[in-house]
């Protein structure tokens, strides 16, 4: 029998957490898919079999719930998506959360991000040429990180910003992709193949 010249493809990266079994979307049961159809039905249009929805799959009722939170705080919030994207990639940068900057990174800049802060946020900087209003939320999500409380400096200049409930929003989106942060890591969850990962690993 000859040899076929064909090049041999390998499977796709898996981009389901490594420290969890792994799922088929043909074979999920009545609660997961039911929780995969609200998320392609929903704002966002479509499931993947990766990030932070595969890792909720594993627990729908809870995934539910998230994912809706989430829907909320992305699509249907007062924040300016310009705004609302760059406290996310100040979130993933405090986090060092790699899938969550991945993705987010290019919508930040397709949203307005300039460049130049994307790399100071990514780098662990303060995004000196950053305009004003997102030094604003810069300031506002680095003390409450840090310290677990905003001065009233900061709150004031949010609040003028955003108004009063888009300086509650804030603090929900804020503490949203905290929590998403915190279950990409806790989770491993892969980046796509070929894609380097934007911040090194602790204690690598």
């Amino acid at each position: 029998m000859p040899k076929s010249n064909m090049p041999k493809t390998s499977a796709p990266k898996s981009m389901q957490s490594p420290r969890l079994p792994e799922l088929s979307e043909t074979s999920l049961t009545a609660e997961q898919k039911a929780l995969a159809d609200s998320i392609k039905s929903g704002p966002r249009g479509q499931f993947k079999m990766s990030g932070p929805f595969a890792i909720y799959l594993h627990s729908p009722a809870f995934g539910e719930l998230a994912q809706k939170l989430g829907g909320h705080l992305r699509f249907k919030t007062s924040i300016p998506p310009r705004l609302m994207e760059f406290a996310i990639l100040v979130t993933a940068s405090h986090w060092k959360a790699q899938y969550e900057w991945a993705m987010h990174a290019p919508m930040a800049e397709k949203q307005g991000v300039k460049p130049q802060t994307i790399r100071d946020l990514q780098a662990g900087r303060a995004p000196k040429s950053a305009p004003r209003d997102e030094m604003v939320i810069y300031a506002f999500a680095k003390e409450l990180y840090a310290k677990r409380r905003v001065a009233k400096a900061n709150f004031n200049r949010a609040y003028k910003l955003l108004g009063e409930a888009g300086t509650v929003d804030l603090v929900g989106l804020l503490g949203y992709y905290a929590m998403v942060s915190m279950t990409l890591n806790t989770f491993a969850a892969p980046l796509p193949e070929g894609m380097k990962a934007p911040f090194k690993e602790p204690g690598k």
